[in-house]
């Protein structure tokens, strides 16, 4: 057969040969991207293909996974929301402290007088100095008040105990 005017060699020089003119060389920046082309389009499909997975398969899996890296960061997220709570409470509760701290640093120095000591102890201990006759005046309707307001009073009710009795036992 390679007598009839082809020769089986791919070089030239035989009978019947024709010259094919030549690509130009590509450089291997193109040949890279050629690859890529046609590895990158049907890699994908071809890997699910390979592993028997079909779209709604993938679907799933990918589905998994995204609930897999929920949980996973779930509890850190749970956890650290609860501490920013926790922190805020503790520096609402450090201000009222501190605020409470500066009040009774001025109650303590309203309280170095004497002066205001005497009449602190005057009024709210109703003390009096030596020598001195107390007064203390009651005004006729404030006991007045004080005695309407106890009868004014509405009576209790009586246990739920006592009730069912004398239901039980009234005819």
């Amino acid at each position: 057969m390679a007598e009839r005017g082809r020769s089986r060699s791919r070089r030239g020089g035989g009978k019947g040969v024709r010259s094919v003119p030549r690509r130009p060389r590509r450089t291997s920046r193109e040949r890279r991207v050629a690859r890529l082309r046609r590895l990158g389009a049907g890699r994908v499909a071809d890997a699910a293909k390979a592993l028997g997975l079909s779209t709604t398969r993938r679907a799933a899996l990918v589905a998994i996974v995204v609930c897999a890296l929920a949980f996973t960061i779930a509890v850190p997220l749970r956890t650290y929301l609860s501490q920013r709570a926790d922190v805020a409470a503790q520096e609402r509760e450090v201000a009222e402290l501190e605020a409470e701290v500066d009040r009774l640093e001025k109650r303590r120095a309203e309280l170095r007088d004497p002066a205001q000591v005497e009449a602190e102890a005057r009024r709210r201990l109703r003390y009096v100095m030596p020598g001195e006759t107390p007064y203390i005046v009651q005004f006729p309707d404030s006991r007045a008040r004080q005695g309407s307001a106890a009868d004014d009073r509405p009576a209790e009710p009586e246990p739920w105990y006592e009730m069912l009795w004398n239901s039980v036992t009234e005819r």
